[in-house]
């Protein structure tokens, strides 16, 4: 089938669950057709390709998802045999998502031969996107190496993946491309080279049509219109999603690049920022409140009735701790600690650990991202279910929410007293001074970690009267996946695929960004550079720029 009339193909690599392309596939375009075809995208873990070949599949349906769909996310019955109900479309699916491991000899091969028929077909219509795994990079992988015995960094192939980027880059030579990374990147080094330079040299001198100039989508407001004359600084690159839309504190490196002979727009135009600022600053409640509540499960033996006792120690444990605090601050914890104990004693027999019914957002979560997160066919949220906690660690999290939601900040290490310690050698040492850390309403959560795989310890909901941390939907929610989005694997699985993440809501901002700079000089020029009467250029308004 012949590529439509302004249509771009695009190839997601290390594509995880599909957060990129799920942003790209939703951006729509001023004549309102959908510019972005995910014609490929490729994935290693099993449990990540599931999601993906999933939603690709459902991507197939351009009228909307099919009705099997909905009955089993509403129903919690067995997934369908979308094979045999759907042949044509998912045949389709297993053709754009594939379970491949970039770097492998049979991968190359198989991998080029897609990629040459898609340029064959698309000619140079088509887009690059994806991020490198990176925990070579993030200063918690880095950190997790050095006390790794013998490790060499050099070593580590790890630290060389964006390469396998680097080759399709080269074989594909798409008219744009959007590598994503962590922060970290920006230190990184093996042998006293920095990663982050020599990423940036590869992507600038890709192919041979003149290479990629590389652009900042949201450069700082001090900087915007200097960078038309030279190239970003890699701070630049530097996106902070809370500024937005999102209700998450998540600071990761963007780095886009437009082929030097598609270059539409003026050199001046480059480094205004194409990403617009939200108005309002989404936080954590707006995508929480609606929700239902839930308790917290325990890891043994669990049931209602237990839960209700361990609770009641929990909370004679916390208000024991609080008795060591300054009377100025005991009497506001002990009275919520109380109000607390009221709420879970009425409401224990009532509480599940999931909950099969509608869903909202909080009443001020603002209208862009609510659209973006909510189906009116979706009677059930699917991943909402709460995870077994130690009874021991109820009282540090009952502990913890209470004083979050007091002070307005999370407590660390050395304010939790010392009834409420972990036996753990190493509590005092100032290595886990954010063991325990409770996500506070009225602000952006901290970011989505794959870690919250791990134990929950780092993400506990700012509701004490649940006591417990996120679920893996309330983690989707604050990441931007849609109510609709299905993940796969067993639990552990399903978080790692969120919080490793691309959160689709800015993907969406992104490929918006994308379709701007692959825009005519004039179109680009109307919406975001202002030019006076006398010639002199200067930024638009925020509320006329691009977004």
């Amino acid at each position: 089938m012949s590529r439509k009339p302004g249509e771009f193909a695009v190839v997601d690599l290390f594509a995880g669950p599909g957060g990129l392309a799920e942003g790209f596939s939703s951006v729509v375009a001023p004549d309102g057709k959908r510019p972005f075809k995910i014609v490929l995208s490729v994935e290693k873990e099993r449990a990540a390709h599931s999601t993906l070949l999933l939603r690709t599949f459902l991507r197939q349906f351009s009228d909307g998802f099919p009705p099997e769909y909905y009955s089993f996310l509403n129903c919690g019955t067995a997934e369908p045999d979308w094979e045999k109900l759907y042949p044509r479309e998912w045949k389709a699916a297993n053709h754009h998502a594939l379970l491949l491991e970039l770097g492998k000899k049979e991968t190359t091969k198989l991998l080029y031969e897609r990629i040459d028929e898609i340029h064959e077909e698309y000619g140079d219509n088509t887009i690059l996107i994806g991020g490198p795994p990176c925990q070579a990079y993030s200063l918690v992988g880095r950190a997790r190496n050095c006390g790794v015995e013998g490790y060499v960094a050099e070593d580590d192939p790890k630290h060389f993946l964006y390469k396998q980027y680097i080759l399709i880059l080269e074989r594909l030579q798409p008219a744009a491309f959007v590598m994503e990374n962590v922060k970290g990147m920006l230190s990184s080094s093996v042998n006293n080279e920095g990663i982050f330079a020599k990423v940036l040299a590869d992507l600038r001198s890709a192919g041979d049509k003149g290479g990629y100039r590389l652009i900042a989508l949201a450069p700082p407001e001090e900087r915007r219109l200097g960078l038309s004359s030279r190239e970003p600084s890699p701070t630049d690159f530097i996106i902070r999603t809370e500024d937005f839309g999102l209700p998450q504190a998540r600071h990761r490196v963007i780095v886009t690049g437009l082929r030097h002979d598609r270059l539409k727009i003026d050199q001046a135009h480059l480094g205004a920022g194409l990403l617009k600022p939200c108005g309002h600053r989404a936080v954590i409640e707006d995508v929480l409140d609606g929700m239902a509540r839930l308790r917290s499960g325990l890891s043994h033996h669990d049931s209602a009735d237990l839960w209700a006792r361990e609770m009641q120690g929990a909370v004679k444990t916390v208000m024991s701790a609080f008795s060591s605090f300054p009377q100025s601050e005991k009497r506001r914890l002990k009275e919520r600690t109380e109000e607390c104990a009221r709420i879970v004693q009425e409401e224990s027999k009532h509480l599940l650990r999931s909950a099969r019914r509608p869903n909202g957002l909080g009443l001020k979560c603002p209208s862009a991202l609510r659209q973006w997160l909510l189906d009116s066919r979706l009677k059930a949220l699917p991943n909402h279910e709460t995870r077994g906690h130690m009874a021991s660690d109820l009282a540090r999290y009952l502990f913890a929410a209470i004083y979050g939601e007091v002070k307005s900040v999370t407590p660390k290490a050395n304010h939790f007293p010392n009834v409420l310690a972990p036996e753990h050698k190493s509590w005092a040492s100032g290595n886990f001074n954010d063991r325990f850390r409770v996500q506070l309403q009225g602000q952006p959560s901290t970011t989505i970690t794959c870690h919250i795989s791990k134990d929950g310890h780092y993400f506990i909901h700012p509701d004490p009267t649940q006591c417990r941390s996120l679920t893996v939907r309330e983690a989707a929610r604050l990441q931007t996946f849609p109510d609709n989005y299905f993940f796969m694997g067993n639990r552990t699985e399903q978080f790692i695929q969120v919080g490793n993440a691309v959160p689709p809501f800015l993907a969406k901002q992104i490929g918006d960004a994308v379709l701007a700079l692959l825009s005519s000089r004039q179109d680009v020029k109307s919406q975001w550079i202002h030019v006076s009467p006398t010639g002199k250029r200067t930024l638009a308004p925020s509320s006329t720029r691009l977004g």
